[in-house]
């Protein structure tokens, strides 16, 4: 009991506490290491089609030196299960991107991220000392589930078999819906939406271009 006690201490409480341990995971065990060790079964990337994380990562070399990443803004849902975490990323050459990361609270406390992607970009973004959180609303429940009633998670991990070209989910009381979208040239689309107590409002739209030729 005790033991359980201080590893739901240790435990990160939010998602920006899983992206920070996340993140220095990776600088001390290795980049894909790091990625397996935090994934969800079914969680999903981008080569730039869409791959199940952990077919994707089996057995993949890390790099002598990890990217290094940090959370710049984070939307959670009203229970505080799940969150979207974006912000900045610089690998060992000096490029530059962005990421955006799906995190899933578990039923043990811990998190685990179910979807990732992100860019590169020409000029690098601003890191922050502190994120910025945007929160759903949690008014007005009687009335969000009426609307997300029809919203359906992503289909389960099919082994040998990619993902679909499309996929969503939503946190427990459909306060926080994502969705993913991507083209045969590999040119993606992720949205996220926060519930405000009447309806949802785009929180995060993001397109990103096809793959050079």
């Amino acid at each position: 009991m005790m033991a359980m006690i201080l590893l739901a201490a240790a435990a990160p409480s939010t998602a920006v506490d899983a992206e920070r341990a996340f993140a220095a995971h990776a600088q001390k065990v290795g980049q894909w290491t790091a990625f397996r060790d935090y994934a969800e079964p079914t969680a999903v990337m981008f080569n730039p089609q869409a791959v199940w994380a952990h077919e994707f990562l089996a057995g993949r070399k890390d790099p002598p030196r990890s990217v290094e990443w940090w959370p710049a803004r984070t939307f959670v849902s009203c229970d505080g299960d799940m969150a979207v975490n974006t912000g900045p990323w610089r690998n060992a050459g000096n490029q530059n991107g962005y990421f955006t990361t799906v995190w899933v609270r578990q039923k043990d406390g811990g998190w685990k991220w179910s979807m990732d992607g992100g860019d590169a970009l020409k000029k690098p973004l601003a890191r922050p000392s502190r994120p910025a959180v945007a929160r759903a609303s949690c008014s007005g429940l009687k009335k969000l589930r009426s609307v997300y009633a029809a919203v359906t998670p992503t289909t389960e991990r099919i082994a040998g078999k990619p993902p679909a070209d499309a996929g969503q989910g939503r946190s427990a009381d459909g306060t926080l819906t994502w969705s993913w979208a991507v083209a045969k040239d590999g040119a993606r689309h992720f949205q996220a939406k926060l519930w405000n107590g009447r309806r949802y409002r785009v929180a995060l739209d993001q397109n990103i271009a096809a793959p050079p030729q």
